[in-house]
């Protein structure tokens, strides 16, 4: 059997849109990188604010990484899906 070759403008068509989707999906998991690390940061924050505020170091700093965690991970999981689509 004879490969059949594509001409080069298919070919750079192609090209550029497996490009075009490479860059939408490493964009997509780099944002899902940073939602994770901002979310556990600012609810790390806010704990730290709690701690400060009812004296109860370091409940409100474990609660605050451990919710935020939690928020991290979800939106991780909802924009890493949007990654497979």
């Amino acid at each position: 059997m004879k490969n059949k070759e594509i001409p080069q403008t298919e070919k750079d068509e192609q090209g550029a849109e497996n490009f075009g989707e490479t860059n939408r999906k490493s964009g997509l998991a780099y944002g899902a990188a940073l939602t994770l690390f901002a979310s556990v940061l600012v609810f790390l924050g806010i704990g730290y604010a709690i701690d400060l505020w009812l004296k109860s170091s370091p409940w409100g700093v474990v609660g605050g990484v451990v919710f935020g965690s939690a928020v991290g991970f979800y939106q991780f999981i909802r924009i890493a899906n949007e990654i497979n689509k």
